[in-house]
């Protein structure tokens, strides 16, 4: 017998499965799935002895078969597909984009609850069917009162009434109402349940609805008639829309919106941190309920079951909005027209897990695909997309003045190296001239946030007498003191013990603890202000499921003084009662291993700032920094944008950095460092052999941070003019090269974080 091999075929389709194979295999389809199974369908096939998931991703192989090899498919999990053609393709080009597995580019794509196979949930009503007879009901009057009770009062009823409600408020057994429907006197019918995200207490929405529309400014005006105007034309392009902080860059998206469901277009809308999609999704929903355009939520925080019903949604086309973080960028959604990446500059639209995208990278390129268009708006955009503006690949509109004739919040520099020689509070870390503005705020009924980047008590733990810094066991970094629970932990693999009350090593008692954190500031502030409402906001505290809706909700509303967080408060809210700002360390993010260090100083001390002053009060910023002449902070102080991007690209320029060139950064790691880094140099020669001619090798080199979970790690960059010209090459030479199974590398392309 000849082996098989089908051009095109429902009874033979190939499928790649979640389970590490990194091509796709043929199956045969059983006759009852052919009508079912088309690409991108979701199914259960035979795999080693087991039985696994997979993704349709095309009907009929060119593969060779050999007989009875064939095994068959078992079932279709959902009813509709979980990868459109669309998404089929943007599978394929993440997988060679960012060297990444089929299966975990996969499993980004599609959410768990999806792939477990999760169904709607259902709610059982009861209602009257056909009526008995007078004797009829005698004798069940007779014979079963209870069921006659239970027939009378649902023959009472206008409506459909919940099954298990009705049986358990008037105490019946499900064996009463089973009886009346065998006998057709009460029906049954399952209606789906949608949860929806968002549509709780909580809800925002309802707020956003005034009845009328804003007024545009004459700048607001001229974006959407730009924005518009591509919008009409159609076709793929991408749009910078580069707005100060509070200039009403939200109000220019909800009008490209509009327009695009209008004309029966889908719409992606992606924010950066999920503590910025209820706000997001209140405004969207408002706006669009009248028109009867739903929209869902997308991202990490829901419920399996609110996931669930957003993808159905999605998927079936009853939705066509969807608000979410990075991973909404691989939402199903049909007929995309618009992709809007808000707060593009944000380090947080990078995954640092595998696969290693990119949203708003991912998002140019499917607006690509869909022939739509894409909006990333930022009042500090990235250096690359100002560099794409500079080579003409992105168009760019811009809104120079904020809403409502609000002027820029009045920004002071605190130098606190001469703080702590003269200020009231010497060694502290809330300096004279911000707890002065703390009091004077809260004496005015009006509310402040402070911002720190860096969770726990203090972050580190000193012995005086001999200097023993308390460090994890298993990374390069120390321990951070969390008072909360008096205990240490490391922030990178969660190790955690209680802290000694005496040093480890001397056992001297009098040990230290350095450094500042969220909740040290908290406590810090609550001593200064003992009658103020003080609320801290971080990965600690925001470990409940929407509590952090709960916390924007009641500071929103005027229930709390003073705002404590990190850097999920510090971009894209917005609270117009909110007057001051206070930065507590704004050299954080300066001193750290990273080229892109003064692009995020600068970015983050403008939008930390433009929290301030955005309603009819105006607004003060407070920047605490022991290095206040440094350019990032100084072009930030003075709102220099135009300024601070000449500087910096001009340094990048020199040096031949992003944007001016990819970089792609490769890590090795492992538990013995002499054998890892006898590997990477083996590597490097193979590399610097094959593609010294196309690409700049960097390293090998100890990585930043040298030690985490145990494994030490050493990185290499390699510098091209375009990473998808080069990456398919690095990983076939990469597949080539045998390395020790107890060494493991990791490439990772256009890369955002380099500790």
């Amino acid at each position: 017998m000849a082996a098989m091999k089908t051009d095109k075929s429902t009874s033979i389709v190939e499928v790649v499965a979640f389970s590490g194979f990194d091509k796709a295999l043929a199956y045969a389809v059983p006759p009852t799935c052919r009508q079912a199974v088309v690409p991108g369908s979701l199914v259960r096939v035979p795999l080693r002895r087991r039985s696994e998931l997979g993704v349709v991703l095309r009907l009929g192989t060119d593969q060779t078969i050999p007989p009875g090899k064939l095994k068959m498919l078992y079932e279709v999990v959902q009813e509709y597909p979980v990868l459109t053609e669309e998404l089929i393709d943007l599978f394929r080009w993440a997988v060679r984009y960012y060297a990444s597995s089929p299966e975990a580019v996969l499993e980004a794509m599609i959410p768990a609850a999806i792939r477990r196979g999760m169904k709607s949930k259902t709610l059982r009503y009861i209602a009257v069917g056909t009526s008995p007879s007078a004797e009829e009901m005698m004798q069940l009057k007779k014979r079963a009162p209870r069921q006659a009770e239970l027939l009378r009062f649902i023959q009472t009823q206008l409506k459909p009434q919940p099954r298990a409600a009705i049986l358990k408020r008037m105490g019946m057994s499900v064996s009463a109402c089973q009886a009346l429907l065998s006998k057709g006197w009460l029906v049954e019918t399952d209606t789906e349940q949608p949860r929806i995200a968002y549509e709780d207490e909580l809800d925002e929405s309802a707020e956003e609805i005034t009845g009328t529309r804003p007024t545009l400014t004459t700048e607001q005006a001229q974006c959407v008639d730009s924005i518009l105007g591509a919008i009409e034309r159609g076709g793929f392009s991408v749009r910078l829309l580069h707005g100060v902080t509070g200039s009403g860059k939200t109000e220019v998206y909800l009008n490209a919106v509009e327009r695009t469901v209008a004309s029966g277009g889908g719409v992606i809308f992606l924010v950066p941190e999920v503590a910025l999609a209820p706000q997001t999704v209140g405004r969207v929903r408002a706006r669009l309920e009248a028109r009867g355009v739903k929209t869902v939520v997308w991202h990490s925080h829901l419920s399996d079951g609110e996931r669930y019903d957003a993808w159905k949604a999605l998927a079936s086309g009853a939705a066509h909005v969807v608000v979410g973080a990075r991973s909404a960028v691989f939402a199903p959604v049909q007929n995309l027209q618009l992709m809007i990446v808000d707060e593009e500059h944000e380090p947080s639209y990078k995954q640092e897990d595998n696969p290693r995208y990119h949203g708003r990278d991912v998002a140019v390129y499917r607006a690509s695909q869909n022939e739509a268009l894409c909006i990333v708006g930022s009042a500090t955009p990235s250096l690359e997309s100002l560099y794409n503006v500079e080579r003409g690949k992105y168009a760019v509109d811009r809104m120079f003045k904020r809403v409502d004739h609000c002027e820029l919040p009045r920004i002071h520099l605190v130098d606190m190296r001469r703080e702590g020689l003269t200020g009231r509070h010497k060694g502290s870390p809330v300096s004279s001239m911000l707890a002065e503005k703390l009091i004077d705020r809260f004496e005015k009924k009006e509310q402040s946030i402070l911002f720190l980047n860096r969770r726990g008590f203090s972050t580190s733990m000193l012995c005086p007498d001999c200097g023993y810094v308390a460090e994890c066991g298993q990374c390069s970094i120390p321990m951070t003191y969390h008072r909360t629970d008096g205990y240490l932990r490391c922030h990178l693999c969660a190790q955690e013990y209680k802290a000694p009350q005496n040093c480890p090593k001397c056992r001297a008692p009098g040990i230290r603890f350095r450094g500042h954190g969220t909740q040290k500031i908290e406590d810090l502030v609550q001593k200064i202000l003992p009658r103020a409402t003080i609320v801290r906001m971080d990965a600690d505290s925001m470990s409940k499921k929407n509590l952090y809706r709960k916390i924007l909700g009641d500071f929103r509303r005027g229930r709390i003084d003073i705002l404590v967080g990190t850097q999920m408060i510090a971009k894209g809210l917005d609270f117009p009662n909110v007057t001051l700002v206070g930065l507590i360390d704004a050299d954080k993010s300066l001193h750290v291993e990273d080229f892109r260090a003064a692009e995020r100083t600068f970015q983050l001390i403008v939008q930390v700032s433009g929290r301030a002053g955005r309603g009819d009060r105006a607004g003060e910023v407070i920047i605490q920094t022991s290095t206040p002449h440094a350019p990032p902070i100084q072009f930030a102080r003075k709102s220099d944008f135009e300024g601070f991007q000449l500087e910096e690209l001009e340094q990048r320029r020199e040096f031949n950095y992003p944007p001016f060139r990819h970089l792609i950064r490769h890590l090795f790691r492992g538990r013995n460092p002499e054998k890892v880094n006898f590997y990477i140099e083996q590597w490097a020669k193979v590399l610097e052999q094959a593609m010294g001619d196309s690409i700049e090798i960097r390293g090998p080199a100890v990585a930043p941070i040298e030690k985490i979970r145990d494994e030490y790690r050493f990185q290499l960059w390699y510098f091209a003019p375009s990473a998808s010209q080069v990456i398919q090459r690095i990983v076939s030479l990469r597949e080539d090269f045998k390395m020790d199974r107890d060494v493991f590398d990791q490439i990772d392309v256009d890369p955002m974080q380099l500790s």
